[in-house]
């Protein structure tokens, strides 16, 4: 995290050749998140396979005991205009990232690359979700646990051209400016999901519609922030359903 905090902040934005195995364009910043990642893995010891959103395919990592699915650099597509990005990371138990669910999840955890750079933790076995803050030298600071998540009126709403053809969430939008909530988007999930942890109230919403796919993946996003959000003492929901996006 602290590595890859120096290289958004340093290094070249501009698009590669390269395309994923989901289409999606990569910037060079991505890829440098992705190659920094794995190195680390394979270098703890402790990791047998892992994958990322840039590479989806499992990679043998020559440890033992956990394995790793992270998105390397989420919101990459504005580190360009300066706006808060970040990197995700769902940790299980043992040598398989298939047949598996949130629930199953040793740890989650994600960095914040904004002003401040801050790793933020939630372990499946200990209460609470925990903030640390990387100071100027090097080292990272347990500055918050979050434990509760109250109703309180701030939204995200992600993907919000999906209300032009899905009435239901055009419904919900129309429902939190008719009651005065405040909005604060970034148009990244990370600081977008964060902000709730930190503040201890709000909701983000990326819904989709008839002409608007989903962009996010169970695996390398969702279930990792969701045991974050039920750790800090929220919700979470997944696939349009009222279940934990741990099951």
């Amino acid at each position: 995290v602290r590595t890859i905090a120096y290289k958004v902040r340093t290094a070249s934005c501009n698009a590669t050749a390269c395309i994923n195995s989901f289409g999606d364009e990569q910037l060079a910043v991505d890829l440098l998140a992705d190659k920094i990642l794995f190195e680390t893995l394979k270098f703890s010891g402790v990791c047998e396979l892992a994958c990322s959103e840039e590479v989806p395919e499992p990679l043998q990592m020559g440890g033992e005991g956990f394995s790793v699915a992270f998105d390397p650099l989420d919101g990459s597509s504005i580190v360009d205009t300066n706006f808060a990005v970040g990197t995700i990371f769902g940790v299980w138990p043992g040598g398989k990232l298939t047949g598996v669910t949130g629930r199953d999840q040793a740890a989650a955890a994600m960095g914040i690359y904004g002003p401040r750079t801050v790793y933020c933790l939630a372990l499946k076995d200990a209460p609470g979700c925990h903030e640390f803050l990387l100071q100027d030298d090097g080292k990272f600071v347990h500055v918050k646990e979050t434990t509760e998540i109250r109703e309180g009126k701030m939204f995200s709403p992600g993907n919000l051209r999906a209300t032009s053809d899905n009435p239901e969430y055009a419904k919900l939008v129309n429902y939190w400016i008719d009651n005065q909530y405040t909005l604060r988007y970034t148009g990244g999930m990370v600081p977008d999901v964060f902000q709730i942890i930190v503040k201890e109230k709000g909701v983000f919403s990326n819904v989709i519609s008839p002409s608007t796919k989903a962009k996010l993946r169970l695996l390398f996003e969702v279930a990792p922030l969701a045991l974050l959000v039920e750790k800090a003492g929220g919700a979470s929901s997944c696939d349009g359903q009222c279940v934990s996006g741990l099951d």
